[in-house]
């Protein structure tokens, strides 16, 4: 190939060198730990991490030790006693490990300033920088536009023609989830589709079980993300490595995928799924309440947007409220109809550009595609920031009420839960007295001390009555205590009467300005937990309730709090995409170039190359087909996800090319072709294999999941996705096989 490396050796005898050696050690160990993350535990001596708590204190980086910040592990105390030290847990996940194998290597010498250089500003046409700046640039748009709620919404109109017809709904969702993958990829079909179809199995009676919504969503998503080059950073660096216009890219990979999507649907739906506990021939929806039809939808990318029943949604709880709540969510979905028109028109203006652009370059000039995207997604930037300027004091004060709804329904159930353990120790001490008196000899009257009529005396539950008054003022009355405190609301918001008792919801505070000094609160020793609504007696945590106001001095950590949620209110369709943005991609990625990059220099690449060069000369073009298919989908597991996988393959193919360039033998042109355009297959369809890491889409699916209550357990993941990916490789190999036979010719393969 015409701008090989040609400093890269194919020389195989220095994998006998114990650095060699160490570094496919290291690849393999790095690999693994990817696929089964862990922590290490590191023990601190509790003087010297006491040191540093109070010198970060001292400069005001964090809140001083007295303060409610905690600084100390969960298993500080040892029967009583503190111990010594303080442990922490430093993970190896995917992030940590690739980089702690690149820092080590360098450490033995095995890599230098050449591996790290091409690891990350490129070689061989690959270009990790460029391809790293396409995928994030292109990725906010795409995002910014699951952001604006067009991606939920029209998963809602779907919902509407399918109807009740289980498997006609099937049918639409799948299409649906499968058009909109082409265009803008699998991870924004994994950000909405996921929580949508959670939220909508969830809301059906007869639906026992997600499983086959859920893995069909995340298997089409990645089956459509084949076909444009700009769906997946897997095809960004395949098309760079063997400089593949994306236009021939599409044109080659159409075929079999859409192929794949037709023949998967029937097979999903009458073997894989059939049952209709998971698809049901007429799906029972829970119907919405009048009200919540005509309530205005409300913005989720605004901080506490929805107040209390953010919580009550995504407790574990199955209950008419949360059902009520869920069906909201999904019937009643929020569209930011100017954002989501401008992003349409941004990301497809992106796309015909850089296609256009690709198509009449030449090759001989630079000209990296995110030229156009990283302008494109300052454009899109800019309209987001602009949009949330315009709208920021509604979208403030849609945060700010419910931020005070939030807090007060915490602290009148922190209230409530306190009382209620008031009265069961009450209960629990009358009954002991009696029975002690019991044993005592009975007075004159019969009766003991505390009885009546034989019967002790039990206190009746404290109650709180909140009510309002003549001049508009909130009065709460404790039965326990009779104290009265009192706020003052205004009269335009309309406040009724309310008991609040047991199972009842808390009186809603909206538009308030809640005296914190005067309203009811609970004892100074409770502390309520913003993630599961406990109490607690270590005192307020500033984490667990984060709009309270800290007391003392502003400090880094309270500075970037209320800095991150001034942003979050003022800007909230901007903060939401940058923070879902997959920035831990970027030093995966740059980490593992430098890793395979090592494999190259140490020899490994060649001997691998040598090895899938035998294995083509005995089986031909369908085994080269069916072998490279078979190796992507089984290294996505094993070898640092899809991208990692793509990364290594693409180097094993072009050292392929160069063994025969140096031995003056022909590649024919159909088995090279066959070999590039498997792996395409396989790096895609290989997210949905056996393992969560085989994609870094995987581990999102899995924990947007897990926050919805729906826990896939990496057994169920793998039992259920491998008659998936069998079919669909089966199926794409058959396709491609008899498209490379009936295009391709067994000319030589042109290196030039």
């Amino acid at each position: 190939m015409e701008g090989m490396d040609d400093d890269v050796s194919l020389n195989t005898d220095q994998i006998r060198d114990w650095r060699s050696i160490m570094t496919l050690i290291v690849f393999i160990l790095t690999n693994i730990n990817v696929l089964f993350p862990f922590h290490i535990p590191i023990l601190v001596p509790r003087m010297a991490w006491n040191a540093l708590v109070n010198a970060l204190s001292y400069v005001r980086i964090i809140p001083p030790r007295n303060a409610t910040f905690p600084y100390d592990a969960d298993d500080d105390n040892d029967n009583g006693k503190v111990k010594p030290y303080v442990r922490l847990n430093f993970p190896m996940n995917f992030v940590t490990a690739p980089l702690i194998a690149d820092l080590f290597l360098l450490a033995i010498l095995a890599i230098g300033r050449k591996e790290v250089h091409d690891g990350i500003l490129g070689a061989d046409h690959i270009s990790p920088i460029d391809i790293m700046a396409f995928f994030i640039t292109l990725a906010y748009i795409a995002i910014s536009i699951d952001a604006s709620g067009l991606i939920r919404y029209l998963a809602f109109k779907v919902l509407q023609w399918g109807g009740k017809v289980g498997h006609r709904l099937f049918f639409f969702l799948y299409s649906f989830f499968f058009l909109i993958g082409s265009f803008i990829g699998n991870d924004p079909i994994v950000l909405s589709g996921t929580a949508f179809l959670a939220y909508m199995t969830r809301v059906s009676s007869n639906i026992v079980h997600p499983r086959a919504w859920i893995h069909t969503q995340f298997a089409v998503a990645n089956i459509a993300s084949a076909i444009l080059v700009s769906s997946n950073p897997t095809n960004l660096v395949l098309a760079g490595a063997f400089q593949i216009r994306f236009i021939n890219y599409t044109a080659n990979m159409i075929v079999p995928v859409v192929v794949t999507a037709v023949v998967l649907f029937p097979f999903l739906l009458y073997i894989v799924f059939a049952n209709e506990a998971l698809i049901p021939y007429s799906i029972e929806m829970h119907e919405l309440p009048p009200e919540a039809r005509t309530k205005k939808p409300v913005n989720p990318n605004i901080p506490h947007a929805r107040g209390p029943m953010e919580e009550d949604e995504n407790s574990t709880s199955n209950d008419e409220q949360t059902k009520v709540l869920s069906l909201e969510e999904i019937m009643n979905p929020f569209l930011d109809k100017g954002g989501a028109a401008f992003g349409a028109v941004i990301m497809a203006a992106t796309l015909i550009t850089v296609l256009v652009i690709n198509a009449v370059s030449t090759g001989t000039e630079a000209h990296p595609v995110f030229w156009v995207t990283l302008p494109a997604a300052f454009v899109m930037f800019c309209w987001d920031i602009g949009f949330g300027w315009f709208h920021r004091a509604e979208t403030r004060q849609i945060a700010r009420r419910g931020r005070l709804e939030l807090e007060t329904a915490r602290e009148e159930r922190a209230l409530r839960e306190r009382d209620q353990a008031r009265f069961s120790e009450t209960n629990a001490a009358t009954e002991n007295a009696h029975t002690y008196e019991l044993k005592e000899p009975l007075s004159k009257s019969g009766n003991a001390a505390g009885t009546m009529g034989g019967k002790p005396m039990l206190p009746s539950p404290p109650a709180i009555l909140v009510s309002q008054n003549t001049d508009g003022a909130t009065i709460a009355t404790s039965s326990e205590s009779e104290s009265i405190t009192s706020q003052p609301v205004p009269a335009a918001e309309n406040a009724t009467d309310k008991h609040i008792s047991n199972g009842e919801k808390t009186a809603k505070f909206q538009n308030t300005k809640l005296d914190r000094t005067t309203s009811v609160t609970p004892s100074p020793n409770l502390f309520i937990s913003s993630s599961s609504g406990e109490v607690g007696e270590d005192g307020r945590d500033s984490r667990d309730l984060p709009f309270t106001k800290e007391s003392g001095p502003a400090t880094l950590t309270s500075l970037s709090k209320n800095g991150l949620r001034w942003c979050r209110e003022t800007f909230p369709t901007a903060a939401a995409v940058i923070l879902h943005l997959p920035f831990a991609l970027v030093p995966f990625a740059f980490s593992m170039f430098v890793l395979v990059q090592a494999l190259v220099t140490k020899g490994w690449i060649p001997v691998f190359a040598h090895g899938w060069d035998h294995w083509v000369k005995k089986t031909g073009t369908v085994g080269a087909i069916g072998g490279m298919g078979f190796l992507s989908v089984v290294l996505c597991n094993f070898a640092g996800t899809n991208i990692g996988t793509t990364i290594l393959l693409s180097r094993v193919i072009q050292a392929w090319q160069k063994i025969n360039i140096v031995n003056q033998t022909d590649i024919s042109d159909r088995t090279f072709w066959a070999t590039v355009y498997s792996m395409a297959i396989g790096v895609n369809y290989g997210a949905f294999s056996t393992a969560f890491s085989a994609s870094l889409a995987g581990l999102l699916w899995r924990d947007i999941l897990s926050r919805k209550h729906i826990h896939v357990q990496r057994l169920e993941f793998a039992r259920v996705n491998l008659p998936i990916i069998a079919i669909a490789m089966i199926v794409g190999c058959a396709v491609l096989t008899g498209q490379v036979y009936i295009v391709r010719s067994d000319k030589p393969y042109n290196h030039t």
